[in-house]
C-alpha cells in the first residue's frame, strides 16, 4: 500500500476528497504517523486512502494483528529510519549521472538502514511469517563499505580514496605551502606605511594575494585581484608568484579530477544495484508505515475487526471516534449493530448532543479500516467493505457559487442519490434542515426511502419529528438517539438505538433565562402532535431510567454477592492449606515418635541385657535382688518415655498412633496394672528367668510379621528378640513373607546386627522356604 516516492496507494479510492476532508481523515492519518521512525515512514501513511479490494485490506490488517502479536509477546522490532533517495535514485537512472560526496554518505546510511531493517524483519520469520515477508534482497554490504572507506561522513573524499588523489593532494599541498611562503616574505619586505594592521596573505578569485594600501600601490608590482569595500586596499598577487601560483591552480584541478573519478566509480558500483537499493528503500518505508500502524493501534488499544466482504452485517462494539480518544480522556464509546434487515438509523436528540460526532466515528471507522489502519473499536467488531462512502456533514454554502446551506445539501444529495446502491456507506447530516420543516421532512423522507430502498447502509441526523415516526414504521429503518441528562440538560453522548431521542429546545431555552412569558408563549403554540409525543418520549426515559437503576441496584448485589462468594472461598482455601499442614504435621510427629520409641526401646533393652547378666552371674540373693531391680528400671523407663511423649503431643492438641486411647490401653495391658515384676530363680547360676511377661510381649518360638511396616516389624522384631533371650529359648522362627522382600531384608538386617543372634538362615521349603527366617539364639 505504499511507494518508494510516498505517493498515494495504489488503492482504488472509494472515498471522495470532500468526503475525506468532511470525515477529517488526514487528521486521523496525521495521529497515526506521529509513530514512524522516519518522515518518509510518516509520509507513506499520510498517503494511505481506503480500498475495496476485501483481499488488500485482510491482508493489511492481518500485518498489524502479526506484529502487534509479536510485541505482546516481547519481540523488539522497530525499521531503521531511512533519508529520501528519490533524488540519488533519479541521477543513478541517468547514464553517466555522478552523485555528490554527500549523497553517497547518505546512501551509506540508507544502506546499513536497509540491512538492519531486513535482519529485523528475518528475526519474525518464525512468530510474524506474514511480516517477514516484507524482507527484501538488498545491496551487499561491500557497497556500504566502499563508500564509507572513501568519503568522511562530512561529504570529503578522503585522501585514501585513491593513489591518484594521494599524490595530487601532496603536490597541492606542497605547491600552497612554498606560494604562502613566498607571499610572506614579500609582505614583510614592504614598508609600514604601505600595509594595513591587519595584513596576511589572503585569497581574491582563486588566487594567494596581499593587501596592500591603495596610495602604495607602486610599492609592489603584481596583479591587482580586486579592492575592499572601502576602496582604500589593493589584493595584489606579486609577479614572482604568479607562476607558483599558476601551478597551484593546476595541481587543484588534477586533484578535483580525482575526486570526481572517485565519485563516479561509486556511483558505478551503487547503478551496478538499483533494483536492489529501490526495492531495500521501499522495505524500510514498509515496514516503518506498518510499525507507524501497528504502534497506534497498541496504544488505542484496538481490536482487529472482521471484514464481511459480501454482506450488509455492521456492528461496531466499544467503538469511539479517534480524534476525541487522542484529544480527551473521558471519550465515550458506542456500540452501533444493525439487526438482519435493518439498513438506515434516523439518529435524533438535542444540539451539542453529539449526533455528529457518532456520524463522523462511524465514517472514520470504515476508512481507516480500509485504508489498512486498525480503529479503535472492541473485540467482536463486524464490518462491511463498503465499494463507496459518501457524506454530507457541515455547512457548505457559497457566495461565490451562489449557494445557501440548503442549496448546497441538496447538491450533494442529488451527486449522492447517482451513484449510492447496495455496497454503500452514506453518511448524512441534519438531514431535511435549512428550509421549511414540512417540506424540508418530506424531502428527507424521499431521501431516506430511496436509500433504503437501494439497500445502502444510511445513518442519518435530524430533529424532524416526521422523520421519527418514519423510521418506526418503514422496514429496515431503525430509530436511534443520543442520549441527554433530562435532569441536568446536559449530554451524555452515550448512544442508544431503538429510540428516538427528544430535541429538549424549550427546556434548554427556559434553563438558560429565556423570559416566562415567552416560554409560556412558545408551550401554547407547540402543536399537540408533538407536545404528546415530547411527553410519550419523556415517560419512556424516565420508565428507562428507573430500569436502568434497578440494573444497576441488582448488578451491585451481584457483585456484593460475588465479593462474598470469593471471600469464603479464600477461606475455605485457608482452611484446607491449614488442614494439610496439620495433616502433614501429624505424620511427621508420628514418625518422630516411631523414631523417639525405638531409641527408647533399644535403651532398655540394653538394661535388660545388662540385668540378664548379671542374673546369669548371680551368687547370692542381694545380686539377684539387684538385677531383678535394674529389669524393672528398664521397662519402667520406657512406659516413662512413651507416656512423656504422648503428653507433649497432647498439649498441643496432636494425637500420635500408639499413644492414649487404644494404644494406651494395649501399652497398659502389656505392662499389666500393677508394678512391673521380674523374678528369678538362684538355685541355678545364669538360668531360671521365672516371669518374662513384663517386658513387653509374651516369649514365643515364633513371631508373625506380615502386613506390618518396615518401622513396626523392627519393633516387634526387638521385643521377641528380649522375650526369646530371657526366655532361653534356643532359636526364633520369624515369618515375614515373600512379597517383595522389603520386609526380609529388614529382618535381616536387623538379626545380623543383633550380638544376640548367633545365626540366621532361611526355612527349608517345606516350612515356608524364603518366607521365613530362622535365627539361631545366644545362649
Amino acid at each position: 500500500m505504499t511507494t518508494v516516492a510516498g505517493t498515494p496507494s495504489s488503492f482504488p479510492a472509494v472515498v471522495l476528497t470532500e468526503t475525506l476532508d468532511q470525515l477529517e481523515f488526514g487528521r486521523v492519518l496525521d495521529l497515526v504517523a506521529e509513530y514512524a521512525v522516519s518522515e518518509l515512514g510518516a509520509r507513506s501513511v499520510r498517503a494511505r486512502v481506503p480500498s475495496s479490494v476485501p483481499d488488500e485490506i485482510a491482508e493489511e490488517l492481518a500485518l498489524v494483528a502479526e506484529l502487534m502479536r509479536a510485541f505482546d509477546r516481547g519481540e523488539a522490532f522497530a525499521p531503521r529510519a531511512v533519508p529520501d533517495l528519490s533524488e540519488s535514485v533519479k541521477t543513478l537512472l541517468t547514464d553517466g549521472g555522478v552523485l555528490e560526496a554527500a549523497a553517497l554518505v547518505e546512501l551509506a546510511g540508507a544502506l546499513g538502514a536497509m540491512r538492519e531493517t531486513a535482519a529485523a524483519l528475518r528475526a519474525l520469520r518464525d512468530d510474524a511469517s506474514r511480516v517477514a515477508g516484507l524482507e527484501t534482497d538488498v545491496p551487499p554490504v561491500g557497497l556500504e563499505q566502499a563508500i564509507v572507506r572513501a568519503i568522511e561522513p562530512d561529504g570529503r573524499v578522503k585522501d585514501d580514496a585513491s593513489a591518484a588523489l594521494r599524490r595530487a593532494r601532496r603536490r597541492v599541498r606542497e605547491t600552497r605551502n612554498r606560494l604562502i611562503g613566498l607571499l610572506e616574505h614579500h609582505r614583510r619586505t614592504l614598508a609600514t606605511h604601505a600595509t594595513t594592521g591587519d595584513t596576511a596573505v589572503t585569497m581574491r578569485g582563486g588566487r594567494y594575494v596581499i593587501p596592500v594600501r591603495k596610495d602604495a600601490r607602486s610599492s609592489l608590482t603584481g596583479i591587482v585581484h580586486g579592492e575592499s569595500a572601502s576602496g582604500a586596499t589593493l589584493f595584489v598577487e606579486p609577479a614572482e608568484a604568479v607562476e607558483l601560483g599558476n601551478e597551484l591552480t593546476a595541481y587543484e584541478a588534477e586533484e578535483a579530477r580525482e575526486v570526481l573519478a572517485v565519485l563516479r566509480a561509486l556511483t558505478g558500483d551503487a547503478r551496478e544495484h538499483l533494483d536492489r537499493i529501490e526495492a531495500g528503500w521501499d522495505m524500510c518505508i514498509r515496514a516503518d508505515d506498518l510499525y507507524a500502524r501497528t504502534r497506534y493501534a497498541q496504544a488505542c488499544e484496538a481490536h482487529l475487526p472482521d471484514l464481511v466482504a459480501d454482506g450488509p452485517a455492521l456492528s461496531i462494539s466499544h467503538g469511539v471516534h479517534p480524534l476525541i480518544l487522542a484529544e480527551s480522556e473521558r471519550a465515550v464509546f458506542f456500540d452501533l449493530e444493525l439487526a438482519d434487515g435493518e439498513r438506515t438509523v434516523v439518529v435524533s436528540g438535542p444540539n451539542a448532543g453529539g449526533k455528529t460526532v457518532l456520524l463522523k466515528a462511524v465514517g472514520l471507522i470504515s476508512a481507516m479500516t480500509q485504508a489498512g489502519i486498525v480503529p479503535p473499536v472492541g473485540r467482536g467488531t463486524k464490518l462491511p467493505v463498503f465499494r463507496r462512502i459518501f457524506s454530507d456533514i457541515g455547512d457548505h454554502q457559497s457566495i461565490a457559487a451562489s449557494l445557501s446551506t440548503f442549496s448546497a445539501h441538496v447538491a450533494a444529495l442529488k451527486e449522492i442519490l447517482v451513484d449510492a446502491d447496495e455496497g454503500a456507506l452514506v453518511l448524512l447530516d441534519e438531514l431535511g434542515g435549512g428550509t421549511d420543516p414540512l417540506e424540508g421532512a418530506a424531502l428527507a423522507g424521499g431521501v431516506i426511502l430511496s436509500l433504503n430502498g437501494r439497500r445502502a447502509i444510511t445513518i442519518a441526523t435530524t430533529h424532524l419529528g416526521e422523520l421519527k415516526e418514519l423510521a418506526a414504521g418503514t422496514d429496515g429503518v431503525v430509530n436511534a438517539s443520543m442520549e441527554f441528562d433530562g435532569d441536568t440538560l446536559a449530554p451524555t453522548y452515550r448512544f442508544a438505538k431503538g429510540k428516538p431521542g427528544r430535541s429538549y429546545a424549550l427546556a434548554i431555552a427556559s434553563r438558560l433565562g429565556m423570559p416566562a412569558d415567552v416560554m409560556a408563549t412558545a408551550e401554547s403554540l407547540t402543536p399537540d402532535v408533538v407536545r404528546s409525543l415530547e411527553a410519550t418520549l419523556a415517560e419512556l426515559e424516565k420508565r428507562e431510567a428507573n430500569l436502568e437503576r434497578r440494573e444497576h441496584e441488582v448488578s451491585d448485589r451481584d457483585r456484593d454477592l460475588m465479593m462474598r462468594a470469593d471471600a469464603v472461598g479464600s477461606e475455605r482455601e485457608k482452611l484446607d492449606l491449614l488442614s494439610a499442614e496439620l495433616a502433614e504435621r501429624e505424620v511427621e510427629l508420628e514418625r518422630s515418635g516411631r523414631e523417639q520409641a525405638r531409641k527408647f526401646l533399644l535403651e532398655a533393652r540394653r538394661r535388660v541385657e545388662d540385668a540378664l547378666g548379671l542374673a546369669r552371674a548371680a551368687v547370692s540373693e542381694a545380686t539377684a535382688k539387684e538385677a531383678r531391680r535394674l529389669v524393672e528400671d528398664g521397662v519402667r523407663a520406657e512406659g516413662d518415655a512413651l507416656d512423656k511423649l504422648a503428653r507433649e503431643a497432647a498439649s498441643k492438641g496432636w494425637k500420635v498412633k500408639g499413644a492414649g486411647g487404644k494404644g494406651e490401653g494395649e501399652r497398659g495391658k502389656q505392662r499389666g496394672t500393677a508394678e512391673p515384676r521380674c523374678e528369678v530363680a538362684v538355685d541355678e547360676p545364669r538360668r531360671g528367668i521365672a516371669d518374662v511377661s513384663d517386658l513387653g510381649q509374651p516369649a514365643s518360638h515364633e513371631l508373625d510379621l506380615r502386613g506390618l511396616r518396615a518401622e513396626e516389624a523392627e519393633t516387634r522384631l526387638m521385643l521377641a528378640i528380649d522375650a526369646a533371650v530371657v526366655a532361653d529359648l534356643p532359636y526364633l522362627r520369624i515369618i515375614h513373607g515373600k512379597g517383595t522382600g522389603a520386609l526380609k531384608a529388614v529382618v535381616a538386617d536387623l538379626l545380623r546386627r543383633d550380638p544376640r543372634v548367633g545365626s540366621a538362615r532361611l526355612a527349608e521349603p517345606q516350612h515356608g522356604g524364603t518366607g521365613v527366617t530362622i535365627a539361631e539364639l545366644r545362649l
